[in-house]
């Protein structure tokens, strides 16, 4: 038997992810860091420049150093495939894509000289999303309330008290995010649609 015919992808949104984050992570160590500020980092630059708006994008993708990246791939690894199988994988890749300009828009507005690269807003949204997995149209578990209050509500508690180099409003935002699609999901028939 072929071990190489029985893997299986799985999850393509949440492996491709995965494997783009590390060749950006890739390219960052071979650059010296020039390829995160040119594509995966999202920063306040002129609004005539188009890879800003690429960047709003695709800052997700870049990642600081293995530590940082590999904190987030464990739980996008984790949780990914999980949502990827309620949600469908087009829906979820939507749900990363709307996060990512919404927190990257965010922080360039908010944040004019802060630049902002890395995947925590997508895995704060993974994380409040999955605890939404079991919503129902007109209820609201107590689990998912709790997983919200911890998650958003620390951020929210380290934003006032900790400065550091942690975007805790991309946290936020991510988690807001994941709480919002999870709502919006659960109305559907079936509790989620497949793309």
């Amino acid at each position: 038997m072929n071990i190489i015919k029985k893997l299986d992808y799985n999850a393509p949104v949440t492996l491709t992810f995965t494997l783009l984050s590390l060749v950006a992570l890739l390219l960052g160590a071979v650059t010296h860091g020039k390829s995160n500020q040119l594509l995966f980092m999202t920063y306040r630059d002129s609004w005539t420049d188009p890879l800003m708006y690429v960047r709003l994008f695709t800052h997700v993708l870049g990642h600081s150093g293995w530590s940082h990246y590999i904190g987030n791939m464990l739980l996008i690894l984790l949780l990914g495939p999980i949502l990827e199988e309620k949600y469908g994988s087009v829906n979820l890749l939507e749900m990363i894509l709307i996060t990512a300009f919404i927190t990257g828009l965010a922080n360039n507005l908010l944040f004019p000289h802060t630049a902002l690269l890395g995947a925590s807003g997508i895995v704060f949204m993974f994380i409040i999303l999955s605890s939404a997995v079991s919503l129902k149209s007109g209820t609201i578990p107590i689990t998912f309330l709790l997983v919200f209050i911890l998650y958003v509500g620390g951020e929210l508690v380290d934003a006032v008290r900790i400065h550091d180099n942690v975007s805790q409003l991309t946290h936020i935002i991510g988690g807001t995010c994941g709480g919002l699609y999870g709502l919006v999901y659960s109305g559907m028939k079936g509790g989620g649609r497949k793309k």
